[in-house]
């Protein structure tokens, strides 16, 4: 999840919970608006601290095919 999805979520849950009114048989709004703004803050914290967390570099080590030729003789 994104921290654009994470905003989204929060606005909606935002919405649902301080200003809708209206009812739906069996949905309480202001409890699925709530879920959606834990939801959309757990995801922007988890966004967040992806991005900002250190990354971690991997070391590659190539070797040649072939071994290098013997010194010349003299």
């Amino acid at each position: 999840m994104g921290i654009g999805t994470s905003l989204f979520l929060i606005a909606a849950g935002a919405i649902l919970k301080f200003a809708v009114t209206d009812s739906i048989s069996g949905v309480d709004l202001t409890t699925v608006g709530l879920i959606l703004m834990i939801v959309g803050i757990i995801g922007l914290v988890l966004s967040l601290v992806l991005l900002l967390a250190p990354r971690r570099s991997e070391t590659v080590v190539t070797r040649d095919r072939y071994p290098d030729p013997p010194p010349p003789r003299y």
